[in-house]
């Protein structure tokens, strides 16, 4: 350290120790910037000041160099503890600076516009549980009396999730209305997935198309939670179920494609596991709960119902989402 500093320091806190005045105090509060300046570590500071009262005061009893060089000591690792610190909270606000960006990219790219179809009422609610979402709904632009949907689940979240969701998303808006059926859809997703993304990340996705014209639901499945039909008729519920891998897990990939003949009052409920798999307090809910609560809204608009279920599981989990939360309904009502 320089020596110039420490006879420096030295001068002005004998002038204060004499004094004690408020002057003398201010001087010290201004020199204490060239310690800023030259660098000086907390540890050398003290080791200044220790010499500087030992220099200025005779027969100093043996207990207070003792204090010092403790202090010295405690000086040096609460340096290096707090510059690891300071480390990593810059890290940690960097990283949150990238996620607000991303998740604002990611609003931004993943833009998607609900079809207007006659007789047919869309509800759909999305929530991440994070600031980026791993979940993702897309409708296809499709021409006049067509609703097309794709309900995705990325299996790992962040800015990777985001990127890959984009991909799907130019990878769908490349696809023509002659190629937009369900199985055809998914098998193209897959080649790009299975080509570009990371081996460690895969994607669930439910894909379903209705034909307003006959009021036909075409749907397959890479991997993805069952959707739920309910039928006015009988008032029950079943299981759209299609066999299909994961997307991304190998190239040639034959997706199942079913369809069913929507009636009115009927409703075909897609979601991720981040509603089906909902924990509570007293562990994951019953499947049949979903059931429950989507028959007790059965009569509101699409929207009121996907709002009044996500509103229900939400207060199960005490307001606080484990999961990204997504789901939409494609409703037949001629009313709309």
């Amino acid at each position: 350290m320089p020596r110039e500093v420490g006879e420096q320091y030295k001068k002005i806190l004998k002038k204060y120790i004499t004094n004690q005045s408020e002057v003398d105090l201010y001087a010290g509060q201004n020199f204490s910037k060239q310690f800023i300046e030259k660098e000086i570590s907390p540890e050398d500071l003290i080791s200044i000041h220790k010499t500087a009262v030992e220099e200025m005061v005779a027969n100093l009893p043996t207990e207070v160099p003792h204090s010092f060089d403790f202090l010295i000591e405690m000086m040096i690792h609460y340096g290096l503890a707090l510059k690891e610190h300071q480390s990593l909270l810059k890290k940690q606000e960097e990283h949150e600076t990238e996620l607000t960006i991303a998740a604002k990219v990611q609003d931004t790219l993943l833009k998607t516009k609900i079809p207007n179809i006659k007789g047919l009422d869309i509800g759909l609610l999305s929530v991440p549980a994070e600031k980026i979402s791993g979940d993702y709904i897309y409708f296809m632009d499709e021409k006049e009396n067509f609703a097309s949907v794709a309900v995705a689940d990325v299996i790992g979240k962040g800015i990777p999730a985001a990127l890959c969701m984009s991909m799907i998303k130019f990878g769908m808006d490349s696809l023509h209305n002659g190629e937009s059926c369900p199985h055809n859809v998914l098998d193209v997703v897959n080649r790009i997935v299975e080509k570009s993304v990371d081996d460690s990340m895969f994607i669930s996705m439910f894909y379903g198309k209705y034909d307003a014209r006959n009021s036909v639901f075409l749907y397959s499945s890479a991997g993805h939670e069952p959707a739920l039909l309910y039928k006015a008729s009988k008032g029950i519920f079943i299981k759209l179920d299609a066999k299909g891998l994961l997307l991304g897990v190998k190239k040639n990939v034959i997706y199942e494609e079913n369809s069913v003949v929507l009636e009115e009052g009927d409703f075909i409920a897609m979601m991720t596991d981040g509603v089906t798999e909902v924990r509570t307090e007293e562990g994951f809910i019953d499947e049949f709960l979903i059931e429950s609560l989507l028959s007790k809204v059965k009569d509101n608009t699409a929207q009121q119902m996907v709002d009044s279920v996500f509103k229900e599981l939400e207060q199960m989990q005490n307001f606080e989402l484990r999961d990204d939360f997504t789901i939409v309904i494609f409703k037949k009502d001629e009313k709309v």
